[in-house]
């Protein structure tokens, strides 16, 4: 086992950290999904938090070696610790409706 409790509770310990990592418990890597272009320009403070996460959000997560994180196409994936953490998210998802809201 690479990672440590306290390097897995550390990844939970921010929400937005949690959610991607939630979220990468059933995604599929070659779903290619396209992005719309048409998407609104984000405002202001949906800036700053797209900002937070790939500067330091993602950054982190990847030392962790929780994911990978592709830059040039902007792809994140399982990294190769991410089974070490995988029961954890799969309680915090299981559990979810019991959780506070602002958990996920």
């Amino acid at each position: 086992m690479v990672s440590t409790l306290g390097t897995q509770l550390g990844a939970l310990s921010h929400r937005p950290q949690r959610r991607l990592l939630v979220e990468l418990l059933y995604a599929n890597p070659q779903d290619d999904t396209p992005v719309d272009d048409d998407e609104p320009k984000p405002k202001d403070e949906e800036l700053e938090l797209l900002l937070d996460f790939r500067h330091y959000h993602l950054p982190e997560l990847e030392d962790k070696g929780l994911i990978d994180y592709d830059r040039e196409n902007n792809v994140i994936t399982k990294g190769p610790n991410f089974e070490e953490i995988k029961p954890v998210l799969e309680l915090i998802e299981k559990y979810s409706d019991e959780l506070p809201d602002d958990w996920l």
